[in-house]
C-alpha cells in the first residue's frame, strides 16, 4: 500500500520560507492522514479522501482557495479515474461547491460521467451539494490588484491499495485571471489517468500537459513494459521542444512511486507505512 500526493507548482516555495514550511506540513500531514485512511478503504475511496483534504487547505490553489477568473468568477475542475475498471469521472467549470472531487465520485455511477459548466453546477446542486463560495481575502485581494497568479496550483493523490488496485484523483482551482470557459488538464486524460499498470497525477500548465498527453502518455509507455522512471524521462524530454511547464507524480503495480517537474518548484510527500517523505 502506497500512497503519493502533489500541492502543485508553487513558485513562493522557494521565495517565502514561512509558506513553504506550512505546505510541507500540510503535505506530510495530509500524506499521513490519507495513508492510514487507505489502511481500511480502497484505492479509489482514499485518492477522494487524500484530495478533499487538500480542497479544504486555502494552501493550495483548489477547492477552497481557487484562483479567480477575469470576470471575477471561480471555476474548478476535478476528476477520479479507477485504474481498475478504467472509468473516470469529472467535472469541469463547475462553479460554488466545495469540493469538486466529491461530485466527480458522485458521477462515477452515472453514464454521462463527465460534464462541465452550468450542467456540472446544476448536477451538484440536484445531488445535494450546497452552494458554497470557495474564494480567500487573499485570492480576492489578488484579482483586485490585477497580480498575476502567484502558484500554478493543482491537487492530486494516487493510490495503490492492499489489493493491488491503483486510482488516481486531480483538483484544480484553474490558473487564474484565465479567459472563463477555459479548460484545464485536470479532468482530461493528459492530466489524470490511470489503469491497472499504474497512475499519474499532474501539475502546471494546462495548455503544455494537454499537448503533450502527459499522463496518458507515461501510464501507456509503463503499460508497454517501460520502467517508471523511463517512462518519465522520454515524456518530459517531449515537453522541452516547447518549455513545457509541467510536473507528475505516479505509483506503478509493483509498488514503485516516482515524480518530476520540468521547473522544479512542486510540493510533493509520498508515505509507505514507514514514514512520510516530503519533497521540495
Amino acid at each position: 500500500m502506497k500512497v503519493i500526493i502533489h500541492g502543485g507548482f508553487f513558485s513562493e516555495s522557494h521565495t517565502d520560507a514561512t509558506t513553504k514550511l506550512a505546505k510541507q506540513e500540510a503535505m506530510s500531514a495530509i500524506a499521513k492522514a490519507s495513508f492510514e485512511y487507505l489502511k481500511e478503504h480502497t484505492a479509489m475511496e482514499t485518492v477522494a479522501y487524500a484530495v478533499t483534504l487538500l480542497e479544504d487547505d486555502t494552501l493550495f490553489n483548489a477547492g477552497s482557495g481557487s484562483q479567480i477568473q477575469s470576470d471575477g468568477k471561480i471555476r474548478m475542475s476535478a476528476a477520479l479515474m479507477d485504474g481498475t475498471t478504467q472509468k473516470m469521472s469529472g467535472v469541469i467549470n463547475i462553479e460554488e461547491v466545495k469540493n469538486p472531487i466529491q461530485v466527480a465520485v458522485k458521477l462515477m455511477t452515472f453514464d454521462d460521467r463527465v460534464l462541465g459548466g452550468g450542467g456540472a453546477t446544476n448536477f451538484a446542486r440536484y445531488n445535494g451539494f450546497e452552494a458554497y463560495s470557495t474564494e480567500t481575502p487573499q485570492r480576492r485581494a489578488e484579482y483586485e490588484a490585477k497580480l498575476e497568479s502567484k502558484g500554478l496550483g493543482t491537487v492530486g493523490c494516487v493510490a495503490l491499495d492492499a489489493a493491488g488496485n491503483i486510482a488516481v484523483a486531480t483538483s484544480t482551482g484553474g490558473k487564474g485571471f484565465e479567459i472563463p470557459g477555459r479548460i484545464s488538464d485536470s479532468a482530461t486524460v493528459a492530466g489524470n489517468y490511470a489503469n491497472e499498470f499504474c497512475g499519474v497525477s499532474c501539475t502546471g500548465v494546462g495548455e503544455d500537459i494537454v499537448s503533450n498527453a502527459t499522463a496518458a502518455k507515461i501510464v501507456t509507455r509503463v503499460t508497454d513494459g517501460m520502467p517508471l522512471k523511463e517512462a518519465f524521462a522520454k515524456t518530459f524530454e517531449e515537453l522541452k521542444p516547447y518549455d513545457g511547464f509541467c510536473g507528475a507524480i505516479a505509483i506503478d503495480r509493483n509498488g514503485n512511486i516516482y515524480h518530476q517537474d520540468s521547473h522544479p518548484s512542486m510540493v510533493f510527500a509520498s508515505c509507505d507505512g514507514a514514514g512520510v517523505e516530503v519533497f521540495k
